[in-house]
């Protein structure tokens, strides 16, 4: 970047004549020095699926501990039933066997925090609970039974800590470390030896630690997402399955005394691998067609593996089916939905087969629905909310579920605004399809997504996920529609900051340079180079997630390194300037400074999150709408995108109009009148008016789902731009899945698009300037 080119543009620009955090917040307790909470819940924490996830074999070999439906269950594997162990309305994973094979131990997660309980294998009767910190992970039983390993947040990070059964003395088990994380403890059969995770970012390894505090690396990796070791009986082999750089995931064997020459097993996503007691038999998990886990086993000589089915399922206490209508009120048609279902205790009812999902910020366990879709409860109680898009208010209903029967509940689904009808169309820009989690998912397990949160246009950003480059295949992959899918670019140089390419035909190369990054570390080049790829090819360059604060301008470490650059050179086609992951006001300073310096920068928006995920938000609860005068295509939405005539949103929709003319169009009276229109389904604190980013008029939100009309009269100065922008400072509920409600209109333009008052652009500039 030339900056001395730069410098020069900023003076001109100062010379010339007239011419608190909103981010996503964590519900868990926040681990010390984790800026990306999310990547340790999605990494780390239990997942919840109607399949079969966790496998945990026997000691007497009979018998294979699961977690499904967020309970335990014991499968006996050679009649295929599996007995349901624990209730209640909390979510319980991950179990272990105790070595006598009379106690099982597992996670209990709540939604806010997780512990240890420790039950009876045959009778569920719950003998112990252990609390220790606000996260408790990954239990596991000693050799002889008399402790229990696990992993614990008690001392601000997640560490490896042992309890004695019969005193209860808590202790940490590799005292005096510094690493960041360690998981899935694994007891050496000679009790001197400990197998375990260890993360450090960018940097994971699964270790052996002798008694002596000495150490030795069995894997290293850049990031192991979903890798969990297992140790095998005799303690001479660790299970390891690890991702390879195609997107894929090995199953491998790692002798213990010689770690350099690991043997495959098997390919694919498997997931949670155990051992059988008597070392045979490797248990996985892995999700099928259906978006559910499936329980498989192999042998430890190698094969081919083999599904271990389960042919009944054993509730203890009688069950039903309820079918579930979710319609649009008007017209009684069938509606895509986002559901979350609860039985009468508040545990999750899920639909088998289908993806699940856990919303961290509300803590709702959800899914989506066609229009209708039918789950097996126990009988009794089962409430159900549906939500189909940011514009529909939630619909709350209860129904009795029959023993032995069905019932059906109908929801009607009543949305503030007809977004299409009047022309809009919406999209989500930025998140990611498959980065880690624990599906594979394809292209078109999207559809189903977008359907049920009404979002017309994903454009999912391929991302590398550390040295991973993941989804390569899908370059060039697409659907028409609506919902209309094209699929993206995040190149994350993070010396400079990300940036995201939408509407691109090719990728740009390579994806990641810079400090930072492994092998193109050393790589000189600017982010103007990625962004002009973009452009070149017709799409759109996006500065994405830029700011996480309230005021970037008295924090300028907050501004991403290239950002002011590329925005005054006109590099930059489009900041993200609603994002889950960022602050939309603080995001927005930095725009209105590049807009007052006469560049028309777009406003778009996108979600950031992980579908493949369990933990993680809905893709489209952020998103930008854009106007079309024609039939909608990919094209012409794009089209609108460029043209300015958007909205971004995580909750109110802004119908806003100057003279007639809308966002992206010019105005030319000094004297205008003006009209809004907000509808939303989610309470909003203020609207607020800005002419060159300074709010000329207010007026109080509206805290019940509706339309709210305003009117008036504005003065205007000769130059600049007029939009409208409206918001809550508190955390509001489904459909939205921000923190706080936010919408901000693109500018409407004065006199001419780029067009600047002198006084807002000498300031503007100087701020720029800081900033660079």
């Amino acid at each position: 970047m030339n900056t001395r080119t730069f410098a020069a543009a900023l003076a001109l620009t100062l010379l010339a004549p007239a011419v608190l955090h909103a981010q996503w917040t964590n519900r868990y307790p926040r681990l010390e020095g984790f800026g990306h909470h999310v990547y340790v819940e999605g990494f780390e924490f239990p997942a919840v699926d109607a399949g079969v996830l966790d496998p945990a074999p026997s000691p007497d070999g009979r018998s294979i501990a699961i977690a499904s439906r967020g309970w335990i269950w014991v499968l006996d594997e050679s009649s295929g039933r599996a007995r349901r162990l624990t209730r209640g309305g909390a979510m319980d994973s991950r179990p272990a066997w105790s070595p006598d094979g009379r106690r099982l131990a597992f996670v209990r997660d709540d939604t806010r925090r997780t512990w240890i309980v420790v039950v009876d294998a045959q009778t569920g009767r719950e003998e112990q609970t252990i609390e220790h910190g606000d996260i408790a992970l990954d239990p596991v039983f000693s050799a002889d039974g008399s402790s229990l390993h696990y992993t614990s947040s008690a001392d601000g990070l997640l560490h490896v800590w042992r309890m004695d059964l019969t005193t209860g003395e808590q202790v940490r088990a590799m005292a005096g470390t510094d690493r960041r994380l360690e998981m899935r403890p694994q007891p050496h059969p000679d009790g001197r030896r400990l197998v375990y995770l260890r993360k450090a970012g960018y940097a994971d390894e699964v270790r052996v630690r002798d008694a002596d505090g000495q150490e030795h690396t069995l894997l290293a990796d850049g990031l192991l997402s979903q890798t969990r070791p297992a140790l095998s009986p005799d303690g001479h082999i660790v299970a390891v399955n690890r991702p390879t750089h195609d997107g894929t995931w090995n199953l491998v064997l790692i002798e213990l005394a010689n770690p350099a020459h690991p043997v495959t097993l098997t390919t694919g996503l498997p997931l949670t691998p155990a051992w059988s007691a008597d070392g045979r038999w490797l248990y996985f998990v892995e999700s099928d067609a259906g978006r559910n886990m499936r329980l498989k086993r192999i042998a430890a000589a190698g094969g081919d593996a083999i599904d271990v089915a389960v042919s009944e399922w054993d509730w203890g206490e009688p069950t039903g089916t309820l079918r579930i209508r979710t319609r649009t009120a008007a017209t009684a048609a069938s509606l895509p939905a986002r559901v979350h279902a609860v039985d009468a205790q508040g545990h999750p009812v899920l639909p088998k087969p289908g993806q699940s999902w856990f919303d961290g910020q509300h803590g709702r366990v959800f899914f989506y629905s066609p229009g209708v879709v039918e789950l097996v409860a126990p009988a009794g109680a089962v409430t159900v909310t549906a939500v189909a898009g940011l514009t529909t208010p939630p619909v709350t209903a209860t129904a009795t579920v029959p023993a032995g029967g069905s019932a059906e509940l109908v929801l009607d689904l009543q949305p503030v605004w007809d977004a299409q009808q009047a022309g809009w169309y919406s999209g989500d820009h930025h998140f990611h399809l498959n980065y880690g989690g624990i599906h594979n998912l394809e292209p078109t397990d999207l559809l189903a997504m977008m359907r049920g949160e009404n979002l017309d246009v994903a454009t999912p950003l391929l991302a590398n996920l550390h040295n991973r480059f993941e989804d390569q295949a899908y370059e060039g992959w697409r659907h028409e529609g609506p919902p209309a899918v094209r699929f993206g670019q995040e190149v994350r140089a993070h010396f400079h900051g990300h940036v995201g390419l939408v509407g691109i035909e090719s990728f740009f190369w390579p994806w990641i340079w810079g400090p930072g990054n492994p092998v193109y570390n050393r790589d000189d080049r600017s982010n103007a180079e990625a962004l002009r790829h973009a452009r070149d090819q017709g799409g759109i360059g996006v500065y994405v997630h830029p700011v996480s604060v309230r005021d970037p301008f008295a924090n300028l470490s907050s501004i991403p390194l290239e950002l002011v650059a590329d925005g005054v050179l006109g590099d930059m086609g489009a900041i993200e300037l609603a994002c889950l992951w960022t602050d939309e006001r603080g995001t927005a300073e930095v725009w209105y400074r590049l807009l007052n310096i006469g560049r028309p920068v777009l406003a778009v928006a996108g979600t950031d999150v992980m579908t493949d995920y369990f933990r993680t938000m809905a893709v489209g609860t952020t998103r930008v709408y854009a106007q079309l005068e024609e039939p909608f295509t990919f094209d012409r939405y794009l089209d609108a995108l460029r043209a300015g005539r958007s909205f971004v949103s995580t909750g109110p929709m802004l119908e806003f109009m100057v003279e007639g003319g809308g966002p992206g169009d010019v105005i030319t009276r000094s004297r205008a009148d003006w009209s809004l229109n907000i509808h939303s389904a989610v309470p909003y604190d203020r609207v607020e008016l800005l002419v060159n980013g300074h709010v000329v008029w207010t007026a109080a939100g509206a805290q019940i789902p509706g339309t709210t009309r305003h009117s008036g009269t504005l003065d205007l100065p000769a130059g600049g731009w007029v939009a409208v922008r409206a918001f809550s400072d508190g955390a509001v509920e489904w459909p939205a899945m921000n923190p706080s409600a936010f919408a901000h209109t693109a500018p409407i333009w004065i006199g001419r698009v780029g067009s600047t008052d002198p006084d807002a652009e000498r300031a503007a500039a100087a701020d720029l300037l800081r900033a660079l």
